[in-house]
């Protein structure tokens, strides 16, 4: 194997997991350690420059880094049941416990730069484009047909997951930057907007339109039978505050699970899910089905829908299904049913001969790096560009679009995206003392405290999860193993005396001749299985081995560097921070012509 390449920056941001897992690399341990030494302050900050909504997210993000968190790893043979840190609801309490300065911390918007900006729609990617361009200077307009910001977050997640009062906080943030909200426009027509003189445009629409489900009996039934995401809406709106006694959810995913919890609260005596596919290939998350069941409500999978049962009259009675397994029919009552079968994108407002090119899936044709259209001053983002995703994916989107858009608006290629910030530190303080924390100890995942039952299930708007009092998220960050803390050899200094391969408790380190990856990731001491995590590979050595490491277990613990009788071994902390739009993100000669 060829020598690692450390200096490349996605080395070492692929050895930390969760941040490597986030579509907007938001640096985890970092704001981890600062939540364990009540710095609430700094650790929303850190969340608020990568993902832009930490109170958001740390009660609604799907949580992509956690699957990915090694402690579910390491300690498969040493716990019951091994579970990653609580990283989603550690975010929450840097939001839930930020002081009255936090206001200080935010940035000023630079001069105006004579460029306007107009944003369609204000959902999450939308109001990352506003964030990231009006700190830079831009003119910011946003325009959207509900009274208020926060597009599907505000319409579609119910209060008893996101208290309103965390939207409005959050959204405000961005808005006070000197973005315009213009809330209750709708825009109509693409071209009109682009007469308006706007230098650039990004459409944040998000994907409005929930799938229907034709079958035999909708048309007889539709008084009772709704689209899921229009009824959650509604039901946030507070134009729809009860239901029927007996109601069926349709779909497998977080609308789903979203509408019969909300179903629950608005007074359904039952409430039963049924699901074409299996509970395990459901789209929902695992912990919104666990909340879901956890309520009450039964999900009944391999239950295909064939028709909606009905009287002359019309009046909904139920619902038949075919159990896929086994090909029985059956029938369950019901007096209601909401349909949360997925949803698609609708864009009635752009004139197809406005110049922005559709494919045949009515989806507009975008660059999926720089999110530029066919016109090259209108980028897409969110479920707008691709389809349907989560809140954290349409930040991710709205940073680069961000990023494109500023590229563009300087003349320069949106094609050539700017390296991240990377910084590597050693940590090392004394002979056996480092700047972190590295006592390594087996510790299952601490439970985030419910409300009540009768008293979440009696009100919509009751929150249900309570958040980690700060105790209790102390201790729950100590269980981050610090992977961005890195070990990183040298070979000069190493005179393999093994001290390293003896103490690390992992056995993650091996000093052997080197080979083609396959069959040297057998040779190690611990077999590396984990193809997903590279094979830290030095070059030779006096002896004509290689130190190789595998990352993929390792506990970032420190003990090979402090064992180490030559300082061949350091623990770094490795910093990556992506770039957002603004002058980093500009070629070197259009800074220079601008200073």
């Amino acid at each position: 194997m060829q020598r690692s390449d450390i200096l490349d920056p996605a080395y070492f941001h692929k050895v930390v997991d969760c941040q490597w897992a986030c579509p907007a690399h938001t640096p985890v341990p970092e704001y981890i350690r600062l939540i364990a030494q009540g710095r609430y302050d700094e650790a929303y900050m850190v969340n608020w420059l990568s993902n832009v909504f930490p109170g958001v997210l740390g009660r609604t993000c799907d949580r992509p880094c956690e699957p990915a968190c090694r402690r579910g790893r390491v300690e498969e043979k040493n716990a019951a049941k091994p579970e990653a840190v609580a990283i989603c609801r550690l975010k929450r309490v840097a939001a839930d416990n930020t002081s009255e300065e936090l206001r200080t911390l935010f940035p000023k918007p630079a001069a105006r730069n004579g460029k306007r900006v107009a944003c369609v729609g204000a959902g999450p990617a939308s109001l990352t484009v506003a964030r990231d361009l009006a700190t830079q200077g831009y003119a910011v307009t946003v325009f959207d047909g509900e009274a208020k910001a926060g597009g599907f977050i505000r319409t579609q997640i119910p209060r008893f997951r996101l208290p309103e009062s965390v939207i409005d906080e959050e959204c405000g943030h961005v808005l006070n930057l000197g973005v315009e909200l213009r809330a209750g426009e709708r825009i109509a027509s693409m071209k009109a907007l682009l007469a308006e003189g706007y230098d650039a445009v990004f459409v944040g629409c998000g994907a409005p339109r929930g799938r229907d489900l034709h079958l035999p009996g909708r048309q007889e039934a539709g008084a009772k039978i709704r689209i899921g995401i229009d009824w959650l809406a509604s039901v946030s709106f507070g134009h729809v505050d009860k239901v029927e006694p007996r109601v069926i959810v349709l779909g497998g995913g977080n609308t789903a699970m979203d509408c019969c919890r909300s179903a629950r609260r608005l007074g359904a005596q039952s409430v039963t899910v049924a699901v074409r596919s299996g509970y395990a290939q459901m789209k929902a998350s695992p912990w919104e089905k666990e909340d879901a069941e956890h309520e009450g409500i039964p999900i009944l999978d391999f239950h295909v829908p064939l028709a909606f049962e009905h009287e002359d009259n019309g009046k909904l009675t139920g619902m038949r299904f075919k159990k896929a397994q086994t090909g029985e029919e059956v029938v369950i009552p019901c007096d209601e049913v909401l349909i949360a079968v997925g949803q698609e994108n609708a864009f009635p407002w752009i004139e197809r001969d406005a110049g922005i090119a559709f494919g045949e899936d009515g989806l507009p044709q975008l660059d999926r790096v720089t999110f530029q259209s066919s016109l090259p001053q209108v980028f897409f983002g969110g479920d707008a560009a691709f389809g349907p995703k989560n809140i954290i994916t349409a930040v991710a989107h709205g940073h680069e679009a961000a990023v494109s858009m500023d590229r563009h608006l300087h003349g320069e290629s949106v094609a050539k995206r700017p390296p991240p910030h990377v910084n590597l530190l050693s940590q090392k303080m004394g002979i056996h003392e480092w700047s972190y924390d590295n006592a390594i100890a087996n510790d299952a995942r601490y439970k985030v405290p419910w409300a009540k039952a009768e008293k979440a299930l009696a009100s919509i708007k009751v929150e249900v999860e309570l958040g980690f009092d700060a105790a209790t998220a102390f201790k729950e960050a100590q269980r981050c193993l610090n992977c961005d803390v890195q070990t990183v050899f040298s070979d000069k200094q190493c005179i393999e005396c093994d001290a390293c391969v003896d103490i690390c408790p992992m056995d993650s380190i091996t000093f052997v001749e080197n080979g083609e990856e396959a069959e040297l990731r057998q040779r190690l001491k611990a077999p590396a299985l984990n193809l997903e995590q590279a094979l830290y590979v030095s070059g030779d050595l006096k002896t004509g081995r290689v130190m190789v490491k595998d990352e993929d277990v390792c506990l970032h613990c420190g003990l090979c560097a402090e064992r180490c009788p030559t300082g061949a071994w350091d623990m770094q902390k490795f910093l990556l921070v992506t770039t957002k739009a603004g002058a980093a993100c500009r070629d070197h000669e259009t800074r220079r012509a601008m200073a």
